[in-house]
């Protein structure tokens, strides 16, 4: 028994040493929440795990020639903001009723959203139209795709949409959609200025690929496509930045981020231009900075095997 009970704490320390987990973010405007808890997978890191025994195969198809783009950024693009804007609302703010597309792997509403919340892309914008607001009061997060205010806010139509307790490890049920291809939160895979301004980013950023497989892989809970081919990245595939990547001569903003892909590692999200990576806009953001994220190649990135990473108890929904 006592010999048990020595392997079973040895396996215990080797897996705390193998993936250590973050303190948890925090946003600022909602201090008292975290964006989900220290061993959620987003906060996990998956420097010290091993290699996917097809990475080569899966990075070659998401294109090794092809360079890292940073998806957000200050200022304006064609009217509308550099990334996924988020919002924070209090107590007092008025939820509004939401009709969906695909209401039968939709959250029902009422969701809190300001009439004016903003939308990615801006108010005309005819892309994905992501809206995203986190209720401080009840730490609660509102995830809305293909968003359109009608009646000045007093209501929404949404192609999706999908709420989350940010102190829960709950997910999706098995094969629903979110606000995200991936059926996953967008948030907490959003690099934000307030993290580079305290000088690192502690959890995993959301990315893109323009082929991806009809399959899904922890914590992901949904695919969007019909390509079967293996070598293909699927929902949820988790990669990182190589170890030896050298990134000394990256200017400030670009290296932090470049960091926490070694660290964190970025996860398979959505459907769309390869190596691109999420943000939060801010006037923060310097543009010239992050642009030199153009010089990493899809061939500095690997792919993660997963299996080791905690699958933590869900918590309330």
């Amino acid at each position: 028994m006592r010999r048990a009970l020595l392997v079973a704490a040895a396996g215990l320390l080797f897996g705390i040493l193998l993936v250590p987990a973050t303190r948890g973010s925090r946003l600022p405007g909602a201090r008292g929440c975290p964006v989900f808890p220290k061993n959620n997978q987003w906060n996990l890191r998956v420097d010290r795990l091993p290699v996917h025994p097809n990475s080569d195969a899966i990075v070659r198809s998401i294109g090794v020639d092809e360079t890292m783009h940073a998806d957000f950024g200050s200022g304006l693009y064609q009217g509308g903001p550099i990334g996924i804007p988020f919002t924070i609302v209090g107590k007092g703010r008025r939820r509004v009723p939401v009709s969906f597309d695909y209401a039968s792997e939709s959250d029902r509403g009422p969701y809190p959203l300001p009439p004016g919340a903003p939308i990615e892309g801006g108010r005309d914008a005819d892309g994905d139209r992501h809206v995203i607001v986190v209720d401080r009061s009840r730490c609660r997060l509102y995830e809305l795709f293909a968003a359109y205010p009608q009646d000045g806010g007093a209501r929404w139509r949404a192609g999706s949409g999908a709420t989350w307790n940010l102190r829960s490890n709950r997910l999706r049920p098995r094969s629903w959609t979110s606000a995200d291809a991936a059926g996953l939160p967008i948030l907490p895979g959003l690099a934000r200025y307030d993290e580079i301004k305290r000088g690192r980013i502690d959890h995993a950023l959301r990315f893109t690929a323009s082929r991806t497989r009809r399959a899904f892989v922890y914590p992901a809970r949904h695919f969007a496509s019909d390509l079967t081919d293996p070598n293909l990245p699927a929902m949820g595939q988790r990669l990182r930045l190589k170890r030896g990547y050298d990134i000394s001569r990256f200017p400030r903003q670009t290296r932090i981020v470049l960091r926490a892909l070694k660290r964190y590692g970025m996860i398979l999200a959505d459907n769309g231009a390869p190596w691109f990576v999420s943000g939060a806009p801010h006037s923060g953001w310097d543009n010239d900075d992050l642009h030199s994220l153009h010089r990493v190649p899809g061939s500095a990135f690997e792919v993660v095997d997963t299996s080791r990473l905690p699958r933590p108890h869900a918590g309330s929904r």
